[in-house]
């Protein structure tokens, strides 16, 4: 289980505004106290970590509790966000679930090698990925002991 002090942050990475909405929507289902923040790609999401630009009211506050990340977004992709989040020791305990439309073989096998903790293809109907997003925080904030809680200083 989570510790209910620690702030439950989850970070949904998508450009696709549909998507984000529904699952915004699907996680507002999950019983225990968390807020949804949603970035539209990768860039943006690399500014929401560190903590930059119109996030910079943010270093104070914790980083995300979980990363629900799409693949295929226009700049920076989110394979190559996942490898940029996975290899600085900041944010690489931050778990990191693929929400994508990809089913490629080498797409799961590329998101496991860089650290990707779960890989899962969005469903192409409403109430399947209503029932996947739920699931997925379920699991992630109900069952899982997530990684203690850091804020972003550097110096």
């Amino acid at each position: 289980m989570t510790d209910s002090r620690k702030p439950i942050i989850i970070l949904l990475v998508d450009d696709d505004s549909e998507d984000r909405m529904l699952a915004q929507e699907a996680l507002t289902h999950i019983p225990m106290d968390h807020q949804v923040h949603a970035v539209p790609d990768g860039f943006t999401l690399m500014d929401y970590l560190r903590r930059q630009g119109a996030f910079a009211e943010l270093k104070d506050k914790p980083l995300p509790s979980l990363i629900l990340l799409d693949l295929n977004m226009p700049g920076m992709s989110g394979m190559e966000a996942l490898q940029e989040i996975k290899a600085d020791p900041l944010f690489r305990r931050i778990p990191i679930v693929i929400l994508t439309t990809s089913e490629l073989k080498e797409d799961v096998q590329q998101s496991y090698d860089l650290g990707a903790n779960s890989f899962i293809t969005k469903s192409v109907t409403y109430n399947n990925m209503v029932e996947v997003v739920e699931e997925i925080g379920k699991y992630w904030l109900e069952v899982v002991q997530l990684p203690p809680e850091t804020l972003p200083t550097r110096s």
